[in-house]
């Protein structure tokens, strides 16, 4: 993260402790509705100011991930998470190569699978890279989220916070971005195989239909309007510098 002035004076970091530590109580007596204790508007807060993200991220980082572990219970260490992600992706890679080798009604649904498998498989993988590369870290891989239930990986909040607000805004785009490549990808393979005209045309209205639930839904609930608060984070923080 690149170096910031603190905006928040002396007493609002210790009135942003003592909201923690409330929360911190809260959830340990088994209270896990995170937004009704008010933890989002702390952490809010927390994310805009350098000396409030040393002092407290990583106690946000223990609530969060007490939270999400009392309510979360599929789930598995990070790495399982990739390596099974990374593996549905080579399935993918076996169904272009099978969609080459059969021909017919198989070869074109072997080329759909592998379009399907790469939309999901991408996504976590792609998460996950970017973020390691802005220093985040990672508890859990889960299956989760709105409903139809998709995996996903669970962030160390404290690393999460400690990262450079618009590299946590290109860790939570990185894999939308990738599961909705991942149709045209195997779209563009297409003539190289012995599918059907209908595959390719499923390939492109499943890519169709992954952009516009992102632009319908994902905006208001998911990866893009998490990408669009920590845009406005790091908007926020340049704007406080400029007055300063």
């Amino acid at each position: 993260m690149e170096p910031l002035r603190p905006t928040a004076d002396q007493a609002t970091i210790l009135d942003l402790g003592r909201e923690l530590d409330r929360i911190e109580a809260a959830v340990a007596a088994g209270d896990r509705d995170l937004r009704a204790l008010g933890f989002w508007r702390v952490v809010g807060a927390i994310k805009r100011d350098r000396v409030a993200i040393v002092r407290h991220a990583d106690q946000a980082g223990r609530i969060d991930t007490a939270a999400f572990r009392a309510g979360v219970r599929t789930r598995v260490r990070p790495w399982v998470g990739v390596v099974l992600m990374v593996l549905l992706s080579l399935v993918g890679i076996v169904g272009v190569v099978l969609a080459a080798t059969w021909t017919g009604t198989w070869a074109g649904l072997a080329l759909l699978a592998a379009g399907a498998a790469w939309s999901v498989g991408w996504h976590l993988p792609a998460h996950a890279f970017v973020g390691w590369l802005a220093g985040i870290r990672y508890t859990d891989a889960f299956l989760g989220g709105p409903p139809p239930p998709r995996p996903g990986i669970k962030t160390d909040y404290g690393s999460y916070l400690r990262a450079e607000p618009s590299m946590r805004a290109w860790f939570h785009a990185s894999g939308a971005i990738a599961s909705k490549l991942a149709p045209f990808v195997a779209l563009s393979l297409w003539p190289a195989t012995n599918a059907p005209a209908w595959s390719a045309w499923a390939l492109l209205a499943l890519g169709v239909l992954q952009i516009v639930t992102d632009i319908t839904l994902s905006t208001k609930s998911s990866d893009w309007k998490k990408f669009r608060r920590e845009r406005g984070v790091a908007r926020d923080i340049q704007a406080s510098l400029s007055r300063v």
